[in-house]
C-alpha cells in the first residue's frame, strides 16, 4: 500500500454488519431458524485502495459486497460512505448517493438485459440520473467504451454477440458511466477464460489509476486477489477472520483458515508462493458448518487443527495483534 493510500480519508466504513435471512420454522420444533450470511462484519477502505475479499464458497463474500451498496438491506449495523449514514436512507434519498457507488457483477452475461443493444445499457444510468440531453449521452457512451477497449461501432449489438470478457467490459463501462468513487466488483474474472482474466485485471488496475477509483474487490482466487489488492479480509461463516496488509498477509498469516488457505495456492515452479518459503500443503478435515446453526464459540474451531478448549466456549473478536494484523483468534500464528 502506497504512502498516499494509507494517510487517505475513509471512504466506506461498515460498522458490525449483519444480514440474516429468516428460514421456515422447522416442521417438528417450530422452532423459526436464521441464515446467518454476515454476521456482525466491521472493516474500512480509504479513498484510492483496493480492498480484496476472499473466502470459501457461501461465506457471505458476495453478500457484503451487496450490503455495502445498499444492493441488499441490512439486517443490522451501519454502513457509512463519503462521510454519511447510508444504512437506513430511503429510496428516494439513497438516489443521490448512487451515482458515487456502482457493482460491477460477477456473470457478464447474466448481468446484462440480452434485449437491449449494448449502447442502451450503458446509457441507462445516465438517462436514470438525468446526465444530460440524448446528444450528451451519447458522447458519453462513446467515450465510455473507448475508456474499456471496446468500438463505438459495437454500440449497437446485442450482448449475446460480444465475447464474455467484452461482455464483462460493458458491464465495467456501465459502472463507470456515473462517475463513482466506489466500485465493488463482484467475483468480476471468474466466469472467464484465465487470458482474458489477465486483460480486465490489467483494465481495473489503469481505471484505478485514471479515475482515482477505490475497489472492495471479492474473490475466491487468491492469486487474482493478491495481484490487485493493497490490503485483504479473509471471511469464514459470514465474519471476518483476518484482515491485513497483502504482502504481510501472504507471507505469514496469522489465523489458521488463513494459513490453510494460501496452503493450496500452487505455484507452476516448485510449488512455493514466488519468493517464498515452500508452504506444507494443509488439508481441513470436516464439513463447513452449516450458517443456520454456527458452532459455538470460534466458527472455525471445528475444521481448526490448534483447536483448543476455550476455542469452543469463547468467541474471538477482530483484535489487532502486536504485528500490527487483525486476526479473530485466541491463539493467532503470530504475535
Amino acid at each position: 500500500m502506497s504512502a498516499q493510500t494509507t494517510t487517505a480519508e475513509v471512504l466506506l466504513r461498515a460498522s458490525d454488519v449483519t444480514k440474516h435471512y429468516p428460514l421456515r420454522a422447522d416442521g417438528l420444533s417450530r422452532r423459526r431458524k436464521v441464515l446467518r450470511a454476515v454476521d456482525g462484519v466491521s472493516l474500512e477502505v480509504r479513498g484510492g485502495e483496493t480492498l480484496g475479499i476472499v473466502g470459501e464458497s457461501g461465506c457471505g463474500k458476495s453478500t457484503l459486497g451487496r450490503c455495502l451498496v445498499r444492493l441488499t438491506e441490512l439486517t443490522g449495523g451501519r454502513v457509512e460512505f463519503d462521510g454519511q449514514d447510508i444504512s437506513t436512507l430511503s429510496t428516494r434519498r439513497l438516489r443521490p448517493v448512487r451515482p458515487g457507488m456502482q457493482l460491477v457483477f460477477q456473470d457478464p452475461q447474466a448481468s446484462l438485459n440480452p434485449r437491449r443493444r449494448a449502447g442502451d445499457i450503458v446509457a441507462e444510468p445516465l438517462l436514470v440520473h438525468r446526465y444530460g440531453d440524448g446528444a450528451a449521452v451519447r458522447r458519453r457512451v462513446a467515450e465510455l467504451f473507448d475508456v474499456v477497449g471496446l468500438a463505438a461501432a459495437h454500440l449497437d449489438r446485442y450482448p449475446h454477440e460480444f465475447s464474455g470478457g467484452q461482455r464483462q467490459r460493458i458491464g465495467i463501462a456501465r459502472a463507470l458511466a456515473t462517475n463513482p468513487k466506489l466500485i465493488v466488483a463482484d467475483e468480476p474474472v471468474s466466469a472467464l477464460d484465465v487470458s482474458i482474466q489477465a486483460q480486465v485485471l490489467n483494465l481495473f488496475a489503469d481505471l484505478q489509476e485514471e479515475f482515482a477509483l477505490t475497489y472492495v474487490f471479492i474473490a475466491h482466487d487468491l492469486g487474482v486477489v493478491r495481484h490487485v489488492s493493497d490490503r485483504i479480509a479473509v471471511m469464514y461463516l459470514g465474519e471476518i477472520v483476518e484482515l491485513g496488509e497483502t504482502e504481510a498477509l501472504y507471507k505469514e498469516p496469522a489465523h489458521p483458515y488463513t494459513q490453510a488457505l494460501l496452503s493450496a495456492v500452487p505455484d507452476i515452479d516448485d510449488g512455493t508462493l514466488s519468493d517464498e518459503v515452500p508452504r506444507e500443503r494443509i488439508v481441513l478435515t470436516g464439513e463447513v458448518p452449516n450458517p443456520v446453526d454456527k458452532p459455538t464459540g470460534c466458527p472455525f474451531r471445528t475444521r481448526c487443527p490448534y483447536a483448543r478448549e476455550r476455542c469452543a466456549l469463547e468467541r474471538p473478536q477482530l483484535t489487532v495483534t502486536a504485528s500490527g494484523r487483525r486476526t479473530a483468534c485466541h491463539f493467532p500464528l503470530i504475535d
